[in-house]
């Protein structure tokens, strides 16, 4: 196992960062980011067509 600390037992600052850096630019964390959205308009077509239903039906009866 290498020894991956300097002469003084210090952490090395630029693998926290190498590893940061691949964690910010993951894609998959994107393709998690925009998959709410899919969800989310689905649910608000939903209920604009529930309200429309319901609409129509009581258009229907009080006529």
């Amino acid at each position: 196992m290498a020894n991956t600390q300097g002469p003084e037992g210090n952490n090395d600052p630029a693998g926290s960062t190498q590893m940061f850096r691949a964690f910010v630019d993951d894609p998959q964390s994107r393709q998690q980011q925009a998959a709410p959205r899919g969800p989310r308009v689905g649910l608000i077509v939903g209920v604009i067509v529930a309200i429309a239903v319901v609409a129509v039906v009581a258009w229907l009866a009080l006529k």
